[in-house]
């Protein structure tokens, strides 16, 4: 029997987090020794949980199926990092970090956990800076900060436009001190298909060495999952082509509940679909909406070239429909926004974009100050569109990019399953409905840095964890499974290409699970999921051994994890009956387009848990607001 347990600290939202960590059990140092810890993933949540509890004695082994941790996706997060130093003096604090993100989230994340993490943030700042980030810094020294959407201050650090890439290697350079030291063991070009459990315990897992196909086995007393999002899931998104929901997946298949999968974030700032051909899609960091004006011809149909339309001829429609926060309105919202100009027949380069234009920041700034804070991503559209974005204006589009749901985890960050837990972009936990910019690198190092490594010691110090055997029946199950599965894959033997499979998921989830849902299309992509489903299985072709290299097989078992996690996107998306920030179902809105929750039925986390393929049995966690008053969260 499930029961739903967040463990949310008694006290004010401000002391939940001190007193918790007062009143953990701890591990002495000699103890620590004792214990191992597999970390799956190795990007700013999974590296910095690693060398952060390699610092502190753990036994440690990190996993990543990149021949090098450098190379995880948190890199391409480019605009910055939340955090609420208040260096501008513009009225942030840790509460209104706090109450941006919850409203971001439309309500729907939980009140504690959203806390901590903008309590966290400014400890994540100064841990950074001692790595040596080179964090942007004013002409006097001190860091800079920048805005980002759906906030009226500047809290957000940057280094440039390749913010996350230089949060990577300082947590990477962390890592290869522990790895030095003999903390932590690194294990490359693996790929996690499996969590093994012990009693009900997480207790190791079982991989795929990508190198010989070896079927292989480790054994911990606790196992961290952080491993990112799932929204490749569309085919087309701004994650890179191997992000997957593997390793998460697999654990839901073991029991974990996973929380809130129809919540999936249509990011604003991206360049648009070129061609048929296309395999992923390129994100223009939300930080170019700083100073960059969206705009589109106020006349349908009109092909102009931008720089011949005059300034009475176009429509700045998100300076008119929000005046309050105009072109750093939220994600979801500034979507929405650029989907209802599109449909109305006033989207640009063939009806599917908008323009980003930077002729007025140019003329106020001066090109060479444009140039020293968003050069390096001008150079990208350069390369990338041939045009010259300091001469003619972007052309952006919407495009899948964050994922809010995910496993689900109390207060602690562990899942349903004992000794199991998941950071970043891997849990549910922190942004709702929506997660507003530059919150994702703050999740990820909040998580891994400075929560996890308290909470998993709690645990040590609470259960006691035995040592697993890894020659015990349960870790020579795991393998026997994963064989076979690894087996039938290759066994199929079909006609269809497994990316010809993936596109047509992904061109049924873009279309009935994308910017907006109702109930008759949910319905229809169920069915359309199920039997791609058992077209992929009967026709899909995976050619190779699974002895060796075989990145076909490997794409294979990703997709047929996809295909089931799309149906539960489309479940999810159909049960939850209300608009709430990226989850827009037609017939919850006002008369001008905004979303109009249902805070009486659907004010819950859905935790779904897995029964059998195809089929999910619903557990709620009802979110209950003490320290924010639930609103219509308005931009205007």
């Amino acid at each position: 029997m499930i029961k739903l347990d967040p463990k949310i600290p008694a006290g004010h939202i401000s002391e939940k987090w001190t007193n918790h960590k007062f009143n953990m059990k701890l591990v002495n140092p000699a103890n620590k020794r004792k214990f191992d810890v597999i970390v799956v993933g190795t990007g700013l949540a999974g590296a910095g949980a690693a060398a952060t509890l390699g610092e502190l004695g753990y036994k440690v082994k990190a996993f990543t199926y990149h021949d090098s941790s450098r190379r995880a996706h948190s890199i391409g997060a480019q605009g910055g990092i939340n955090a609420a130093k208040n260096y501008q003096n513009d009225g942030d604090s840790i509460y209104r970090l706090f109450y941006d993100t919850i409203k971001g989230g439309d309500f729907r994340s939980r009140e504690a956990n959203t806390y901590r993490l903008a309590e966290v943030s400014n400890n994540i700042i100064d841990q950074c800076v001692a790595q040596g980030v080179p964090f942007a810094r004013e002409y006097g020294g001190t860091l800079a900060n920048r805005s980002f959407g759906g906030a009226q201050v500047s809290r957000t650090f940057y280094a440039r436009g390749e913010t996350g890439q230089q949060l990577l290697l300082g947590a990477y350079s962390s890592l290869n001190r522990q790895i030095k030291l003999g903390n932590v063991q690194m294990f490359h070009r693996r790929e996690m298909l499996d969590v093994v459990l012990v009693d009900g315990v997480a207790k190791g897992i079982t991989v795929r060495n990508l190198l010989t196909g070896e079927i292989e086995s480790y054994g911990a007393q606790a196992v961290i999952l952080a491993t990112g999002g799932y929204s490749n899931v569309y085919f087309l998104s701004t994650s890179a082509m191997l992000c997957n929901a593997t390793a998460v997946w697999r654990a839901h298949k073991r029991g974990a509940l996973f929380a809130n999968p129809c919540f999936t974030q249509i990011h604003p700032t991206c360049l648009p679909v070129h061609g048929e051909g296309q395999s992923k899609l390129v994100l223009m960091s939300e930080s170019l909406r700083n100073d960059g004006r969206i705009w589109v011809p106020k006349k349908a149909g009109d092909n102009r070239p931008p720089n011949e339309i005059p300034e009475d001829e176009r429509d700045y429609y998100l300076e008119r429909r929000y005046p309050s926060f105009g072109n750093l309105a939220p994600r979801d919202v500034s979507s929405r926004s650029a989907k209802y100009v599109c449909d109305e027949g006033r989207g640009v380069n063939g009806g599917k974009a908008v323009y980003l234009d930077f002729a007025d920041a140019i003329k106020r700034l001066g090109e060479q100050t444009v140039k020293e804070k968003y050069g390096n991503l001008f150079d990208m559209y350069q390369n990338i569109m041939d045009e010259n974005p300091y001469k003619v204006p972007m052309k952006i589009y919407p495009a899948p990019h964050y994922t809010m749901g995910g496993l689900w985890v109390d207060y602690n960050l562990m899942s349903n399953v004992p000794g199991l837990f998941v950071a970043g972009e891997a849990n549910y936990s922190d942004h709702g409905a929506n997660r507003l910019g530059a919150s994702a690198l703050m999740q990820g190092l909040a998580d891994g840095y400075f929560i996890i490594p308290y909470t998993i010691g709690n645990y040590f110090g609470s259960e006691k964890p035995a040592k697993p055997d890894v020659n015990s029946h349960e870790f020579k199950e795991s393998k026997d499974e994963v064989l076979e599965n690894v087996n039938k894959l290759l066994s199929i033997n079909g006609k269809q290409t497994v990316d010809e499979i993936h596109k047509k998921l992904g061109h049924l989830l873009i279309d009935k699970v994308g910017m907006s849902r109702d109930e008759p299309g949910l319905k229809q992509v169920i069915k359309d999921i199920t039997e791609l489903r058992d077209e992929f299985w009967q026709d899909v072709k995976v050619v190779g051994k699974g002895e060796d290299l075989n990145q076909n097989l490997e794409r294979a078992g990703r997709v047929a994890d996809f295909l089931e996690l799309g149906e539960l996107m489309a479940v999810d998306a159909l049960n939850r009956d209300e608009s709430c920030g990226a989850h827009f179902r037609v017939g919850h809105e006002t008369k001008d387009g905004e979303a109009i929750r249902n805070d009486e039925e659907f004010a819950y986390v859905a935790a779904w848990e897995f029964e059998k393929v195809g089929k999910w049995n619903l557990h709620k966690e009802n979110l209950e607001f003490e320290f924010v008053e639930l609103a219509t969260r308005s931009y205007k």
